[in-house]
């Protein structure tokens, strides 16, 4: 029998994907319990939930909670979560700093980079959130970061180049995350038999193309490694295709860009847009103003390309890229 899983289920279960606390995940599965429906196509699930709530409500009553979340305090910014995987010497690190004012330690070694680390992208008038990890090996994969790749909206594998050992090294990351309940696949999604099982939305970066032999390795990589990724070949040394990439990442996230004005203010701020994922409303936007603006929401005057301009809408209308409102309390 299907699931048949209401829109509000899987919003809380998107929520729950993106949880970065173990109260935020208590909170989501509570949610998804409730707006599951209820019949025998879902006994399975139900219990699973149970056993989850059960779980999470037990670690943070002991404590626990907080030692397995260890590490993983990466507080979620900008328009979207961008996560970087690889094996040893991918260029993972080398391609934060080219993407972003943060500044990783380089190095021609293996296993430079110890723990995960942030830095901000612009992309236009947004920002997107970077996070650089240690690298994934047969041997080594630092459980902290299975809770940073659930959490977030897109992953990059990036494929090493400049070594002959670099497409076997990426599948070793996807061997090994295979082996977890943490995978990386061409959407991201929760496995509705499985509440436990994640999947991540991923793109191949293959990486350091500027050099002589990459061309020849990436061929490799196509004939013995053709996973179902979609592909961006790259040199983050000298910024190769990076335009390319950095627009199908915003593309990925899937979100738009809201603009706000004062009542009675004629121009809008047209520096600073609110982000909010495709299909989202005026109210979500109030939300991310303040909450009591979205508990007092009356409507708000719209200007965009879906309506004539100054059109007053509720609080359930639809938003699209780049339109600019004017909300009322």
């Amino acid at each position: 029998m299907p699931a048949n899983l209401t829109p509000q289920y899987l919003k809380a279960e998107e929520a729950y994907r993106r949880a970065s606390t173990p109260e935020e995940e208590l909170k989501c599965l509570q949610e998804m319990l409730r707006e599951l429906p209820k019949h025998k196509g879902t006994d399975k699930l139900q219990a699973e939930l149970k056993q989850k709530i059960s779980k999470v409500r037990k670690e943070l009553q002991s404590g626990s909670a907080g030692k397995r979340r260890a590490g993983l305090r990466i507080p979620r910014q900008g328009a979207g979560r961008v996560i970087l995987l690889g094996g040893p010497n991918a260029g993972k690190s080398q391609f934060l700093a080219g993407a972003t004012r943060a500044t990783p330690a380089i190095a021609e070694y293996p296993f430079t980079t110890r723990e995960p680390a942030p830095g901000m992208m612009p992309f236009e008038d947004i920002q997107i959130q970077l996070i650089d990890t240690p690298p994934i090996t047969r041997d080594v994969l630092d459980p902290n970061l299975l809770g940073l790749i659930r959490g977030s909206d897109l992953a990059l594998l990036l494929v090493d180049l400049g070594s002959d050992e670099g497409p076997e090294q990426a599948q070793e990351v996807l061997d090994r995350l295979g082996a977890t309940k943490t995978r990386l696949a061409t959407e991201s999604y929760l496995d509705e038999n499985d509440v436990g099982l994640s999947y991540t939305q991923t793109f191949a970066v293959p990486n350091k193309i500027d050099l002589a032999e990459a061309p020849d390795r990436l061929e490799i990589l196509h004939e013995f490694f053709p996973w179902q990724f979609p592909e961006y070949v790259i040199s983050a040394v000298q910024q190769t295709g990076m335009d390319e990439l950095k627009r199908a990442i915003f593309q990925a996230l899937d979100v738009v860009r809201v603009y706000t004005k004062e009542p009675g203010q004629k121009k809008p701020d047209m520096d600073r847009p609110y982000t909010i994922r495709r299909g989202g409303t005026l109210l979500d936007v109030a939300e991310l103003i303040h909450k009591d603006l979205a508990s007092n929401l009356k409507g708000a005057k719209v200007w965009g390309s879906h309506v004539h301009d100054g059109t007053l809408v509720k609080g359930d209308y639809v938003l699209h890229d780049r339109d600019i409102v004017e909300i009322h309390a």
